[in-house]
């Protein structure tokens, strides 16, 4: 019988670099709608802050697991065959950028009302009032929330073992089924989960001191 050895240790080393590309590409494009989500929450137009806001709340009411499938498999009833490394990536980004939108709109809401009126006063139009007063003081704020956040976009990636997407936790079910050994196997992807999310948890908490977030 297969028992567990370096080499599987080494095979779920190599599928943890998979999670995290997932969870960068999930939060760079997440970050980029979420924040044009953001500014269409807070936004003047009408129109636009119901867009924003019926986008979030569907996205956020919508389990991540069905986003998963209907982008794997609905997508593929269209006629259009996606990898899954695509199908996980594009559910995680729309997942991420709704809770990102929420939490971006949040830390521009928190800028104090002065800051809109002083920039208002010295002439700023809109544009320039995010750019060089609001969004400054948003994003200091936003640094916390935002890192601890990252936690779980990698977490969540575990999800997309079920379309067949080999990341940390699909090769965790891999070496199982190879070596029947559940218990050592599942330990060291704990740990390897555990050794890629505290330092963001740290990193977190280290801001939140810092920036005298939530104080």
């Amino acid at each position: 019988m297969i028992t567990f050895s370096s080499t599987h240790l080494i095979y779920l080393i190599e599928a943890a670099r998979w999670t995290l590309l997932l969870s960068v590409l999930a939060f760079i494009g997440g970050g980029i709608v979420g924040l044009a989500l953001a500014l269409g929450r807070v936004s003047q137009i009408r129109w636009l802050r119901w867009v924003s806001s019926a986008y979030i709340q569907i996205i956020q009411g919508t389990p991540l697991l069905v986003v998963l499938f209907l982008a794997y498999f609905g997508l593929s009833i269209l006629g259009l065959d996606i990898p899954p490394i695509v199908a996980a990536g594009l559910s995680l980004t729309l997942y991420t950028s709704a809770f990102l939108g929420e939490i971006w709109r949040g830390c521009i809401l928190s800028v104090p009302k002065t800051q809109w009126e002083a920039s208002n006063c010295i002439g700023l139009n809109r544009l320039q009032q995010y750019r060089y007063v609001i969004l400054p003081q948003a994003a200091r704020i936003a640094i916390p929330p935002t890192v601890g956040f990252m936690v779980q976009i990698i977490k969540n990636t575990s999800i997309t073992s079920i379309i067949g997407f080999v990341e940390l936790a699909r090769a965790g079910q891999i070496v199982n089924n190879s070596t029947f050994e559940p218990f050592i196997t599942f330990v060291f992807v704990a740990i390897i989960y555990f050794a890629m999310c505290y330092p963001l948890s740290l990193a977190s908490r280290h801001f939140e001191r810092k920036l005298n977030v939530g104080k």
